[in-house]
């Protein structure tokens, strides 16, 4: 079991920020998920950006919080199709959780490191089907920037998600694995975000205090038979995203 570290509050930090950090600072890993690492250390260890910004006002969004996520490209031999944060397996050179976040970042979207900050580590996650231990790491894009994919074979869409939007309840449904498991999800700007990701997301609008009361009763079949089932709880063309 762990538990997430806050790293640093900076200046300038939008007040929305505040409420999740201090949740993040008491979470635990039963908060996120009940399967627990086994003993003696075993899985690879990685890491996702849970990278959240601030959009203006436009025609399309009232402005405020969002979220930085892409969508695997449907070539893709594991996850294909699927939205999820940027991330992946530590290599040898990054430095700690935060380098490995940053480093696949800045290679699957092209996203400027000095752009944002870290702010706070998420309890680790351990993730049985791919034997990962996943450790999300909480940022604030403080200078947003164009970013898009860099990696056609493997990344097909990036898009920043109104946390607005998110937390709508008519976008909140429960998607069900053909193994029987049922976890939820959010259908959002014609992406279906699900599994891990939607997972966190899940816990992380309840953290904030911007998740709202929502009825879980639809429940949608995962059109991808093949896709595996989600460790964490409740577990097109390029497009430039300014």
């Amino acid at each position: 079991m762990s538990r997430g570290q806050v790293l640093r509050r900076p200046d300038g930090l939008p007040s929305w920020f505040e409420p999740l950090l201090t949740r993040v600072d008491q979470c635990r890993t039963e908060d996120f998920t009940p399967l627990r690492q086994p003993a003696g250390g075993a899985g690879r260890a990685s890491a996702v950006l849970v990278l959240l910004g601030e959009s203006e006002p436009a025609a399309d969004t009232p402005g405020g919080p969002d979220l930085l996520v892409l969508q695997r490209a449907a070539t893709m031999r594991n996850h294909a199709g699927q939205p999820a944060f940027p991330g992946g397996a530590t290599d040898p050179e990054d430095r700690d959780a935060t380098d490995t976040a940053l480093r696949e970042a800045e290679e699957e979207v092209g996203l400027d490191r000095r752009s944002a900050e870290v702010l706070a580590l998420l309890p680790d996650l351990w993730i049985p089907v791919s034997r990962f231990v996943v450790t999300p790491v909480l940022g604030w894009w403080r200078h947003p920037h164009q970013v898009h994919p860099l990696q056609p074979a493997e990344v097909a869409h990036v898009a920043r998600l109104p946390i607005s939007e998110l937390a709508d309840p008519a976008n909140r449904i429960r998607v069900r694995h053909p193994s029987g498991w049922i976890g939820p999800a959010f259908q959002v700007r014609g992406l279906l975000v699900w599994g891990f990701t939607a997972g966190v997301i899940s816990v992380l609008l309840d953290m904030a205090g911007w998740a709202q009361p929502w009825e879980p009763g639809r429940v949608v079949e995962l059109p991808d038979a093949s896709a595996p089932v989600p460790a964490a709880r409740g577990g097109a063309p390029d497009e430039v995203v300014p």
